[in-house]
Protein backbone atom coordinates (compact mmCIF):
# COMPACT_ATOMS: atom_id res chain seq x y z
CA UNK A 1 0.00 0.00 0.00
CA UNK A 2 1.21 3.26 -1.09
CA UNK A 3 0.99 6.52 0.58
CA UNK A 4 0.45 8.17 -2.60
CA UNK A 5 -2.43 6.04 -3.28
CA UNK A 6 -6.73 6.34 -2.93
CA UNK A 7 -6.97 2.91 -0.75
CA UNK A 8 -4.19 4.62 1.89
CA UNK A 9 -5.76 7.83 2.32
CA UNK A 10 -9.18 7.73 1.79
CA UNK A 11 -9.60 4.07 3.51
CA UNK A 12 -6.87 2.76 5.38
CA UNK A 13 -5.89 6.35 7.30
CA UNK A 14 -8.91 7.49 8.50
CA UNK A 15 -10.05 3.94 10.01
CA UNK A 16 -6.21 3.43 11.79
CA UNK A 17 -6.38 6.96 13.04
CA UNK A 18 -9.42 7.20 14.04
CA UNK A 19 -10.36 3.50 15.97
CA UNK A 20 -6.65 4.37 17.43
CA UNK A 21 -8.02 7.34 19.15
CA UNK A 22 -11.04 5.85 19.78
CA UNK A 23 -9.81 2.76 21.45
CA UNK A 24 -7.20 5.19 23.73
CA UNK A 25 -10.50 7.45 24.81
CA UNK A 26 -11.84 4.42 26.69
CA UNK A 27 -8.66 4.25 28.35
CA UNK A 28 -7.94 0.58 26.31
CA UNK A 29 -4.53 2.00 26.05
CA UNK A 30 -2.68 -2.02 25.54
CA UNK A 31 -5.43 -2.41 22.71
CA UNK A 32 -4.58 0.90 20.88
CA UNK A 33 -0.83 -0.32 20.85
CA UNK A 34 -2.32 -3.49 19.48
CA UNK A 35 -4.44 -2.19 16.87
CA UNK A 36 -1.50 0.03 15.42
CA UNK A 37 0.59 -2.46 15.24
CA UNK A 38 -2.09 -5.05 13.57
CA UNK A 39 -2.70 -2.09 11.11
CA UNK A 40 1.40 -1.59 10.50
CA UNK A 41 1.83 -5.16 10.08
CA UNK A 42 -1.75 -4.99 7.76
CA UNK A 43 -0.11 -2.39 6.16
CA UNK A 44 3.71 -3.86 5.67
CA UNK A 45 1.72 -7.27 3.92
CA UNK A 46 -0.93 -5.47 1.63
CA UNK A 47 2.02 -5.85 -0.84
CA UNK A 48 3.03 -9.83 -0.08
CA UNK A 49 1.71 -11.55 2.25
CA UNK A 50 4.62 -13.58 2.76
CA UNK A 51 6.67 -11.12 3.50
CA UNK A 52 5.09 -11.04 7.07
CA UNK A 53 6.81 -14.05 8.79
CA UNK A 54 10.29 -12.82 7.88
CA UNK A 55 9.19 -9.46 9.96
CA UNK A 56 7.45 -11.38 12.54
CA UNK A 57 10.28 -13.71 12.69
CA UNK A 58 13.31 -10.77 13.33
CA UNK A 59 11.06 -8.81 15.87
CA UNK A 60 10.88 -12.00 18.12
CA UNK A 61 14.34 -12.99 17.44
CA UNK A 62 16.00 -9.16 18.28
CA UNK A 63 13.24 -8.90 20.93
CA UNK A 64 14.55 -12.17 22.83
CA UNK A 65 18.55 -10.65 22.66
CA UNK A 66 17.82 -6.86 23.52
CA UNK A 67 16.07 -8.56 26.46
CA UNK A 68 18.84 -10.68 27.54
CA UNK A 69 21.43 -7.65 26.90
CA UNK A 70 19.16 -5.82 28.97
CA UNK A 71 18.96 -7.76 31.72
CA UNK A 72 22.62 -9.23 31.36
CA UNK A 73 23.45 -9.60 35.00
CA UNK A 74 27.76 -10.29 34.85
CA UNK A 75 27.81 -12.58 38.15
CA UNK A 76 24.86 -14.57 37.25
CA UNK A 77 26.40 -15.27 33.73
CA UNK A 78 30.01 -15.55 34.42
CA UNK A 79 30.04 -18.96 33.22
CA UNK A 80 27.78 -18.56 30.58
CA UNK A 81 28.02 -16.52 27.19
CA UNK A 82 29.65 -12.92 27.64
CA UNK A 83 27.25 -9.78 26.89
CA UNK A 84 29.58 -9.06 23.89
CA UNK A 85 29.52 -12.88 22.39
CA UNK A 86 25.46 -12.30 22.52
CA UNK A 87 25.59 -9.13 20.91
CA UNK A 88 27.73 -10.04 18.47
CA UNK A 89 25.60 -13.41 17.73
CA UNK A 90 22.44 -10.77 17.72
CA UNK A 91 24.11 -8.65 14.87
CA UNK A 92 25.79 -11.55 13.20
CA UNK A 93 22.35 -13.04 12.49
CA UNK A 94 20.53 -9.87 11.32
CA UNK A 95 23.43 -9.08 8.49
CA UNK A 96 23.06 -13.04 7.85
CA UNK A 97 19.30 -12.98 6.91
CA UNK A 98 20.07 -9.29 4.96
CA UNK A 99 22.37 -10.85 3.32
CA UNK A 100 20.29 -14.03 2.24
CA UNK A 101 17.76 -12.36 0.88
CA UNK A 102 19.65 -9.10 -0.88
CA UNK A 103 23.64 -10.90 -1.39
CA UNK A 104 23.19 -14.71 -2.02
CA UNK A 105 22.74 -13.87 -5.68
CA UNK A 106 25.14 -11.05 -6.30
CA UNK A 107 27.81 -13.36 -4.30
CA UNK A 108 27.24 -16.34 -6.25
CA UNK A 109 27.38 -14.46 -9.58
CA UNK A 110 31.04 -12.74 -8.62
CA UNK A 111 31.57 -16.63 -7.35
CA UNK A 112 30.77 -17.98 -11.33
CA UNK A 113 32.52 -14.62 -13.06
CA UNK A 114 35.65 -15.32 -10.95
CA UNK A 115 36.13 -19.69 -10.77
CA UNK A 116 34.27 -20.03 -13.80
CA UNK A 117 31.68 -22.05 -12.42
CA UNK A 118 27.77 -22.30 -13.17
CA UNK A 119 25.98 -22.09 -9.71
CA UNK A 120 22.82 -21.51 -10.31
CA UNK A 121 20.96 -18.44 -9.20
CA UNK A 122 18.82 -18.43 -5.88
CA UNK A 123 16.56 -15.77 -7.73
CA UNK A 124 15.05 -14.16 -4.16
CA UNK A 125 12.59 -11.69 -3.52
CA UNK A 126 13.89 -9.21 -1.44
CA UNK A 127 11.87 -8.28 1.49
CA UNK A 128 10.18 -4.87 1.64
CA UNK A 129 11.79 -2.51 3.92
CA UNK A 130 14.66 -5.42 5.40
CA UNK A 131 16.98 -3.21 5.30
CA UNK A 132 15.45 -0.80 7.06
CA UNK A 133 14.07 -2.63 9.69
CA UNK A 134 17.40 -4.86 10.12
CA UNK A 135 19.35 -1.34 10.72
CA UNK A 136 16.76 -0.11 12.89
CA UNK A 137 17.15 -3.40 15.36
CA UNK A 138 20.68 -3.22 14.62
CA UNK A 139 21.06 -0.11 16.35
CA UNK A 140 18.54 -1.20 19.16
CA UNK A 141 20.79 -4.11 20.20
CA UNK A 142 23.67 -1.85 20.41
CA UNK A 143 21.53 0.54 22.13
CA UNK A 144 20.37 -2.49 24.68
CA UNK A 145 23.91 -3.46 25.17
CA UNK A 146 24.77 -0.44 26.19
CA UNK A 147 22.23 -0.05 28.69
CA UNK A 148 20.53 2.65 27.09
CA UNK A 149 17.68 1.53 26.64
CA UNK A 150 15.06 -1.20 28.40
CA UNK A 151 12.12 -2.53 26.78
CA UNK A 152 10.54 -5.68 28.53
CA UNK A 153 7.51 -5.72 26.45
CA UNK A 154 6.91 -7.43 23.24
CA UNK A 155 3.88 -5.26 22.44
CA UNK A 156 5.76 -1.60 22.78
CA UNK A 157 8.84 -3.92 21.22
CA UNK A 158 6.79 -4.45 17.86
CA UNK A 159 5.05 -1.08 17.78
CA UNK A 160 8.88 0.23 17.98
CA UNK A 161 9.61 -1.76 14.70
CA UNK A 162 6.43 -1.86 12.38
CA UNK A 163 5.00 1.65 13.37
CA UNK A 164 4.05 2.32 9.56
CA UNK A 165 4.78 5.27 8.85
CA UNK A 166 8.47 4.70 8.93
CA UNK A 167 8.43 1.17 8.80
CA UNK A 168 8.75 0.77 4.80
CA UNK A 169 11.59 3.18 3.90
CA UNK A 170 12.25 5.07 7.63
CA UNK A 171 13.63 7.50 9.22
CA UNK A 172 15.34 5.02 11.11
CA UNK A 173 14.81 6.34 14.59
CA UNK A 174 15.97 4.58 18.08
CA UNK A 175 14.06 3.05 21.02
CA UNK A 176 14.36 6.32 22.86
CA UNK A 177 13.02 8.39 20.10
CA UNK A 178 9.82 6.93 19.81
CA UNK A 179 8.69 4.91 22.71
CA UNK A 180 8.80 7.45 25.07
CA UNK A 181 6.34 9.65 23.35
CA UNK A 182 3.56 6.68 22.69
CA UNK A 183 4.23 6.05 27.06
CA UNK A 184 2.90 10.21 27.22
CA UNK A 185 -0.25 10.21 28.32
CA UNK A 186 -1.12 13.59 26.41
CA UNK A 187 -0.28 11.93 22.97
CA UNK A 188 -3.17 9.62 23.53
CA UNK A 189 -5.56 12.27 22.90
CA UNK A 190 -6.05 13.71 19.42
CA UNK A 191 -4.40 17.31 19.48
CA UNK A 192 -5.88 19.26 16.75
CA UNK A 193 -2.62 21.32 15.86
CA UNK A 194 -1.04 18.31 15.50
CA UNK A 195 -3.29 17.19 13.04
CA UNK A 196 -3.26 20.26 11.16
CA UNK A 197 0.81 20.46 10.96
CA UNK A 198 0.59 16.88 9.71
CA UNK A 199 -1.74 17.46 7.06
CA UNK A 200 0.25 20.26 6.15
CA UNK A 201 3.83 18.44 5.87
CA UNK A 202 1.70 15.25 4.09
CA UNK A 203 0.24 17.40 1.16
CA UNK A 204 3.84 18.89 0.60
CA UNK A 205 5.39 15.51 0.78
CA UNK A 206 2.79 13.96 -1.53
CA UNK A 207 3.36 17.21 -3.84
CA UNK A 208 7.02 16.64 -3.97
CA UNK A 209 6.59 12.94 -4.69
CA UNK A 210 3.92 12.83 -6.90
CA UNK A 211 4.01 16.28 -8.91
CA UNK A 212 8.21 16.70 -9.33
CA UNK A 213 9.35 13.23 -8.53
CA UNK A 214 7.50 11.29 -11.16
CA UNK A 215 8.08 13.99 -13.96
CA UNK A 216 11.68 13.88 -13.71
CA UNK A 217 11.09 9.55 -13.57
CA UNK A 218 10.00 9.80 -16.81
CA UNK A 219 13.67 11.50 -18.58
CA UNK A 220 15.80 9.62 -15.80
CA UNK A 221 14.56 6.52 -16.37
CA UNK A 222 14.37 6.37 -20.10
CA UNK A 223 17.96 8.18 -20.51
CA UNK A 224 19.18 5.08 -18.40
CA UNK A 225 17.30 2.39 -19.48
CA UNK A 226 15.95 2.77 -22.75
CA UNK A 227 18.30 5.32 -24.51
CA UNK A 228 20.53 3.55 -26.60
CA UNK A 229 22.79 7.08 -27.65
CA UNK A 230 22.15 10.55 -25.93
CA UNK A 231 23.17 13.97 -27.33
CA UNK A 232 25.41 16.25 -24.72
CA UNK A 233 22.11 17.88 -23.27
CA UNK A 234 20.39 15.01 -23.08
CA UNK A 235 22.70 13.05 -21.24
CA UNK A 236 22.72 16.39 -19.04
CA UNK A 237 19.46 16.63 -18.50
CA UNK A 238 19.41 12.08 -17.29
CA UNK A 239 21.64 12.53 -14.84
CA UNK A 240 19.78 15.81 -13.13
CA UNK A 241 16.80 14.26 -13.65
CA UNK A 242 18.04 11.10 -11.15
CA UNK A 243 19.30 13.94 -9.15
CA UNK A 244 16.07 15.67 -8.49
CA UNK A 245 13.84 12.62 -8.45
CA UNK A 246 15.83 11.15 -5.96
CA UNK A 247 15.77 13.88 -3.32
CA UNK A 248 12.09 15.10 -4.34
CA UNK A 249 10.96 11.08 -4.17
CA UNK A 250 12.83 10.04 -0.83
CA UNK A 251 12.20 13.70 0.96
CA UNK A 252 8.84 13.69 0.00
CA UNK A 253 7.98 10.32 1.38
CA UNK A 254 9.73 11.11 4.61
CA UNK A 255 7.33 14.33 4.65
CA UNK A 256 4.64 11.90 4.62
CA UNK A 257 5.66 9.44 7.06
CA UNK A 258 6.62 12.39 9.30
CA UNK A 259 3.07 13.93 8.51
CA UNK A 260 1.17 10.96 9.15
CA UNK A 261 2.94 10.27 12.80
CA UNK A 262 2.23 13.57 13.66
CA UNK A 263 -1.58 12.71 13.51
CA UNK A 264 -0.66 10.20 15.93
CA UNK A 265 0.93 12.64 17.77
CA UNK A 266 4.83 11.52 17.38
CA UNK A 267 7.71 13.36 15.93
CA UNK A 268 9.57 11.72 13.97
CA UNK A 269 13.58 12.84 13.46
CA UNK A 270 13.92 14.90 10.29
CA UNK A 271 16.22 13.08 7.43
CA UNK A 272 16.73 15.48 5.00
CA UNK A 273 17.65 19.42 5.61
CA UNK A 274 18.22 20.90 1.86
CA UNK A 275 21.42 18.96 1.10
CA UNK A 276 21.52 19.87 -2.18
CA UNK A 277 22.91 23.60 -0.81
CA UNK A 278 25.92 21.93 0.71
CA UNK A 279 28.92 23.59 -0.11
CA UNK A 280 31.35 20.41 0.51
CA UNK A 281 30.33 16.86 0.48
CA UNK A 282 31.15 16.30 4.58
CA UNK A 283 28.09 19.23 4.83
CA UNK A 284 26.04 17.16 2.28
CA UNK A 285 26.06 13.93 4.42
CA UNK A 286 24.99 16.22 7.50
CA UNK A 287 21.91 16.72 5.53
CA UNK A 288 20.90 14.01 3.20
CA UNK A 289 19.48 10.95 4.89
CA UNK A 290 20.67 12.08 8.11
CA UNK A 291 19.32 9.40 9.90
CA UNK A 292 21.25 6.84 7.75
CA UNK A 293 24.56 8.91 8.28
CA UNK A 294 23.92 8.82 12.08
CA UNK A 295 23.78 5.16 12.38
CA UNK A 296 26.80 4.79 9.93
CA UNK A 297 28.56 7.07 11.93
CA UNK A 298 27.40 5.64 15.51
CA UNK A 299 27.55 2.07 14.65
CA UNK A 300 30.34 1.17 11.61
CA UNK A 301 32.64 4.58 11.54
CA UNK A 302 33.11 5.18 15.27
CA UNK A 303 33.37 1.64 16.04
CA UNK A 304 36.05 0.97 13.50
CA UNK A 305 38.32 3.78 15.15
CA UNK A 306 36.54 7.04 13.93
CA UNK A 307 39.19 9.91 13.70
CA UNK A 308 40.96 8.64 17.19
CA UNK A 309 43.48 6.45 15.70
CA UNK A 310 45.63 8.82 13.31
CA UNK A 311 45.19 10.53 10.07
CA UNK A 312 46.01 7.41 8.20
CA UNK A 313 43.12 5.51 9.81
CA UNK A 314 40.86 7.96 10.05
CA UNK A 315 40.52 8.04 6.05
CA UNK A 316 40.49 4.14 5.73
CA UNK A 317 37.74 4.18 8.51
CA UNK A 318 35.62 6.80 6.18
CA UNK A 319 36.27 4.76 3.12
CA UNK A 320 35.10 1.54 4.78
CA UNK A 321 32.44 3.34 6.48
CA UNK A 322 31.04 4.60 3.03
CA UNK A 323 32.05 1.03 1.09
CA UNK A 324 29.43 -0.21 3.30
CA UNK A 325 26.90 2.13 3.22
CA UNK A 326 27.40 2.14 -0.65
CA UNK A 327 26.68 -1.90 -0.15
CA UNK A 328 23.65 -1.72 2.02
CA UNK A 329 21.96 0.47 -0.76
CA UNK A 330 22.36 -2.09 -3.02
CA UNK A 331 23.82 -5.76 -4.17
CA UNK A 332 26.04 -4.63 -7.31
CA UNK A 333 29.34 -2.97 -8.05
CA UNK A 334 27.88 0.28 -9.01
CA UNK A 335 26.65 0.60 -5.41
CA UNK A 336 30.48 0.07 -4.14
CA UNK A 337 31.80 2.37 -6.30
CA UNK A 338 29.15 5.07 -5.45
CA UNK A 339 30.41 4.80 -2.02
CA UNK A 340 33.89 4.42 -2.70
CA UNK A 341 33.81 7.41 -4.70
CA UNK A 342 32.09 9.64 -1.51
CA UNK A 343 34.41 8.03 1.00
CA UNK A 344 37.28 9.14 -1.49
CA UNK A 345 35.41 12.98 -2.16
CA UNK A 346 35.23 13.09 2.43
CA UNK A 347 38.72 11.75 2.66
CA UNK A 348 39.66 14.40 -0.03
CA UNK A 349 37.89 16.68 2.41
CA UNK A 350 39.48 16.41 5.64
CA UNK A 351 42.80 16.42 4.24
CA UNK A 352 41.78 19.93 2.75
CA UNK A 353 40.34 21.62 6.00
CA UNK A 354 43.94 20.39 7.22
CA UNK A 355 45.86 22.29 5.21
CA UNK A 356 43.15 25.05 5.46
CA UNK A 357 41.96 25.92 2.13
CA UNK A 358 38.44 27.33 2.18
CA UNK A 359 36.85 27.87 -1.61
CA UNK A 360 34.79 30.60 -2.60
CA UNK A 361 30.84 29.86 -1.86
CA UNK A 362 29.84 29.92 -4.88
CA UNK A 363 32.93 27.59 -6.74
CA UNK A 364 32.37 25.57 -3.20
CA UNK A 365 28.49 24.50 -4.40
CA UNK A 366 29.34 24.31 -7.86
CA UNK A 367 31.82 21.38 -7.33
CA UNK A 368 29.75 19.66 -4.47
CA UNK A 369 26.78 19.76 -6.20
CA UNK A 370 27.96 18.51 -9.64
CA UNK A 371 30.32 15.52 -8.10
CA UNK A 372 27.16 14.69 -6.00
CA UNK A 373 25.31 14.60 -9.60
CA UNK A 374 27.89 12.48 -10.82
CA UNK A 375 28.27 10.06 -8.20
CA UNK A 376 24.45 9.25 -8.36
CA UNK A 377 24.53 8.47 -11.99
CA UNK A 378 26.59 5.05 -10.78
CA UNK A 379 23.91 4.71 -8.54
CA UNK A 380 21.25 4.66 -10.87
CA UNK A 381 23.01 2.66 -13.48
CA UNK A 382 21.87 -1.13 -13.48
CA UNK A 383 24.58 -1.64 -15.29
CA UNK A 384 28.41 0.13 -15.82
CA UNK A 385 27.72 0.55 -19.07
CA UNK A 386 24.47 2.74 -18.65
CA UNK A 387 26.63 4.61 -16.39
CA UNK A 388 29.11 5.03 -18.97
CA UNK A 389 26.95 5.95 -21.50
CA UNK A 390 25.48 8.94 -19.28
CA UNK A 391 28.87 9.91 -18.44
CA UNK A 392 30.59 10.13 -21.87
CA UNK A 393 27.79 11.86 -23.49
CA UNK A 394 27.93 14.50 -20.64
CA UNK A 395 31.74 15.25 -21.20
CA UNK A 396 31.58 15.26 -24.84
CA UNK A 397 30.89 18.02 -27.30
CA UNK A 398 30.78 16.21 -30.57
CA UNK A 399 26.84 15.58 -29.94
CA UNK A 400 25.36 19.10 -29.33
CA UNK A 401 21.94 19.53 -30.94
CA UNK A 402 20.32 22.83 -29.99
CA UNK A 403 16.65 23.89 -30.82
CA UNK A 404 15.19 23.85 -34.09
CA UNK A 405 13.97 27.28 -34.18
CA UNK A 406 17.12 28.87 -33.21
CA UNK A 407 19.10 27.76 -36.16
CA UNK A 408 18.01 31.15 -38.00
CA UNK A 409 20.01 33.18 -35.42
CA UNK A 410 23.14 30.89 -34.75
CA UNK A 411 22.92 29.03 -37.62
CA UNK A 412 26.93 29.30 -37.96
CA UNK A 413 27.37 27.06 -34.95
CA UNK A 414 27.22 24.30 -37.70
CA UNK A 415 30.68 24.64 -38.69
CA UNK A 416 31.37 24.16 -35.54
CA UNK A 417 29.19 20.54 -35.25
CA UNK A 418 26.92 22.18 -33.32
CA UNK A 419 23.34 19.98 -35.13
CA UNK A 420 19.34 21.61 -34.67
CA UNK A 421 16.76 19.29 -33.77
CA UNK A 422 14.55 18.29 -31.29
CA UNK A 423 16.57 18.29 -28.13
CA UNK A 424 15.31 16.02 -25.75
CA UNK A 425 13.83 13.46 -28.05
CA UNK A 426 15.71 10.35 -26.89
CA UNK A 427 14.69 10.83 -23.32
CA UNK A 428 10.87 11.71 -24.10
CA UNK A 429 11.96 15.11 -22.86
CA UNK A 430 9.57 18.14 -24.17
CA UNK A 431 10.24 21.85 -24.28
CA UNK A 432 9.75 22.27 -20.77
CA UNK A 433 12.52 20.16 -19.58
CA UNK A 434 14.95 22.43 -19.34
CA UNK A 435 12.24 24.77 -17.14
CA UNK A 436 11.73 22.14 -15.13
CA UNK A 437 15.26 21.49 -14.29
CA UNK A 438 16.44 24.93 -13.60
CA UNK A 439 13.09 25.51 -11.68
CA UNK A 440 14.21 22.49 -9.22
CA UNK A 441 17.50 24.19 -9.18
CA UNK A 442 15.84 27.47 -8.13
CA UNK A 443 13.35 25.48 -5.55
CA UNK A 444 16.37 23.50 -4.07
CA UNK A 445 18.66 26.41 -3.46
CA UNK A 446 16.15 29.26 -1.99
CA UNK A 447 12.91 27.71 -0.96
CA UNK A 448 12.93 26.54 2.70
CA UNK A 449 12.85 22.49 3.28
CA UNK A 450 9.98 21.34 4.88
CA UNK A 451 11.24 20.94 8.21
CA UNK A 452 11.65 25.06 8.14
CA UNK A 453 7.77 25.41 7.41
CA UNK A 454 6.91 22.71 9.74
CA UNK A 455 8.91 25.03 12.76
CA UNK A 456 7.19 28.24 11.31
CA UNK A 457 3.55 26.45 10.88
CA UNK A 458 0.53 28.62 12.27
CA UNK A 459 -2.42 27.06 10.92
CA UNK A 460 -3.60 30.51 8.90
CA UNK A 461 -6.67 30.78 6.49
CA UNK A 462 -3.94 31.67 3.57
CA UNK A 463 -1.88 28.06 4.36
CA UNK A 464 -5.02 26.01 4.27
CA UNK A 465 -5.50 27.59 0.83
CA UNK A 466 -2.44 26.33 0.30
CA UNK A 467 -2.36 22.83 1.56
CA UNK A 468 -6.15 21.95 -0.15
CA UNK A 469 -4.62 23.14 -3.63
CA UNK A 470 -1.54 21.23 -3.28
CA UNK A 471 -3.57 18.31 -1.92
CA UNK A 472 -6.03 17.89 -4.48
CA UNK A 473 -3.75 18.60 -8.01
CA UNK A 474 -1.68 15.64 -6.25
CA UNK A 475 -4.60 13.67 -5.47
CA UNK A 476 -5.52 14.12 -9.29
CA UNK A 477 -2.25 13.48 -10.31
CA UNK A 478 -2.25 9.58 -9.31
CA UNK A 479 -2.66 8.10 -12.71
CA UNK A 480 1.31 8.33 -13.28
CA UNK A 481 2.03 7.35 -9.67
CA UNK A 482 5.17 5.02 -8.99
CA UNK A 483 6.56 3.07 -6.18
CA UNK A 484 9.18 5.15 -3.89
CA UNK A 485 12.64 4.67 -4.97
CA UNK A 486 13.67 3.75 -1.87
CA UNK A 487 11.59 0.67 -1.41
CA UNK A 488 14.46 -0.79 -3.81
CA UNK A 489 16.94 -0.43 -0.96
Amino acid sequence: MLFNSYEFIFIFLPITFFIYFYLNSKRLTEVAKGFLVFSSLFFYSYWEIKYLPIILASMLFNYVIGTTLSKYDIKKNKKTFSKKSILIFGIICNVALLGYFKYADFFIENFNLFAGSDIELLHLLLPLAISFFTFQQIAYLVDSYRKETKEYDFLNYALFVTFFPQLIAGPIVHHKEMMPQFANIKNKIKNYKNIALGIFIFSMGLFKKVIIADTFAVWANTGFDVAQTLNFFEAWATSLSYTFQLYFDFSGYTDMAIGIALLFNIKLPINFNSPYKALDIQDFWRRWHITLSRFLRDYIYIPLGGNRKGPTRTYVNLLATFVIGGFWHGAGWTFIFWGFLHGVALAVHRLWQTIGFKLPKMIAWIITFNFVNIAWVFFRAKEWDDAIKVLSSMFSLDNIILPEKWERKVGFLNEWGVEFSRVYENISGKDNTTWFIFSSILIVLFLKNSNQYKTLFKAQFHLWIFTIIIFIYSIFSFSKTSDFLYFNF
